[in-house]
């Protein structure tokens, strides 16, 4: 298939070593600053890919198969939208959209075109986590009780200055869109889909540079009954700690952590199918920073939808499913009052101004 990249980023090596690896044609790299392209090509040793600095043109130009979006949030549900009636298919970095409607116009759009719309949220795909999406597909846990996600990073003022979009309501959001959407994610893929009701408290601590939030603290219903807690901030000091997620169900105890979920720290069943130590020993990885090995899998899979015509793991309606469960998150801190789900509408850009100071 040939491929295309549009942004040239953080994020983008793990975009280009994915395609390599699943054997991707690589045509053209876009992005606004055609410098960041220039030496994402040299990092990798691309021959013979197109550089561009507008999508539209690229899109006109090579026609690629499939195109992944990692520009800043604000900008990927255009972009999406015009690779989709371009005739790509479309792999979105998170979050999908900032807003419940432009992520529904995304899915409706693909669906129109007979298109695929992936979303990465990698952490599904760590080996730790793919083991215990197993056991809870198997019963393991029995009737689960509640569970708890937790980010714990750092994130710093040279940070944000390298990218003024960040923490912006219009292009970003604060630490729960930007960070805390992959446990968002696993809590609901985990502990099912349909929440029920959101109660929420976020506050600006230690970023009064930014517009959003860098703490955010919630308690989640789901249809089941279970209820859940998520932690995220990126206040820890001095450097990221923590990404956790604890399940607790009739018949099983599970904890994995590491600083993306990437290990197994706590494994027990009533069972007995496994031993506790062989499985953190089998399914724990160390990879080299927080985005892990997730993207190299999640892209086979999505490839393989394309090709069988399925929908792929983490798909445009899994996207919206994580981003409708921030934005509940923040309507209910603004508010200070449950939220109850499913929403309808909801954007980023409805809390502009939450964290402005008088002084």
């Amino acid at each position: 298939m040939k491929y295309a990249l549009i942004g040239c980023g953080r994020i983008s090596p793990n975009h280009i070593q994915a395609a390599r690896n699943n054997g991707l044609k690589i045509a053209a790299l876009c992005d606004l600053d055609q410098e960041a392209a220039i030496r994402l090509i040299r990092q990798f040793e691309l021959e013979g890919v197109a550089v561009y600095t507008d999508h539209h043109t690229m899109l006109e130009r090579e026609h690629p198969d499939l195109v992944a979006i990692a520009t800043d949030s604000g900008s990927h549900a255009r972009i999406a939208l015009d690779c989709l009636e371009a005739g790509s298919h479309v792999l979105i970095e998170k979050p999908m959209a900032l807003s419940l409607q432009e992520a529904d116009q995304i899915i409706d759009t693909a669906r129109t075109c007979g298109l695929q719309v992936g979303v990465c949220h990698q952490n599904r795909f760590n080996r730790s986590v793919q083991y215990i999406r197993k056991a809870m597909e198997t019963g393991r846990f029995g009737r689960l009780s509640h569970g708890a996600a937790h980010i714990r990073w750092n994130r710093s003022r040279q940070y944000y200055a390298q990218a003024p979009w960040r923490g912006t309501w219009a292009q970003d959001g604060g630490c729960l869109m930007n960070q805390g959407i992959h446990s968002a994610d696993l809590l609901r893929w985990m502990m099912g889909e349909e929440v029920e009701e959101v109660m929420a408290c976020t506050s600006q601590r230690q970023h009064p540079y930014i517009e959003g939030e860098d703490l955010a603290l919630a308690i989640i219903r789901f249809g089941g009954g279970a209820c859940a807690t998520l932690e995220c901030t990126t206040n820890v000091y001095p450097c990221n700690l923590e990404e956790t997620l604890y399940l607790f169900g009739e018949k099983g105890t599970v904890k994995a952590g590491g600083i993306s979920d990437n290990i197994i720290e706590h494994w027990a069943f009533a069972d007995g199918l496994d031993d506790p130590e062989t499985v953190k020993a089998e399914y724990g990885e160390n990879p080299p920073d927080i985005y892990g090995y997730g993207h190299t899998p999640l892209y086979a899979d999505l490839l393989e939808a394309i090709r069988t015509h399925r929908l792929c793991l983490v798909d445009g309606w899994a996207g919206r499913q994580a981003l409708e469960l921030v934005l509940a998150i923040y309507q209910s801190a603004a508010t200070g009052q449950p939220v109850t789900l499913p929403l309808k509408q909801g954007s980023t850009r409805d809390f502009a101004g939450r964290f402005d100071r008088n002084d």
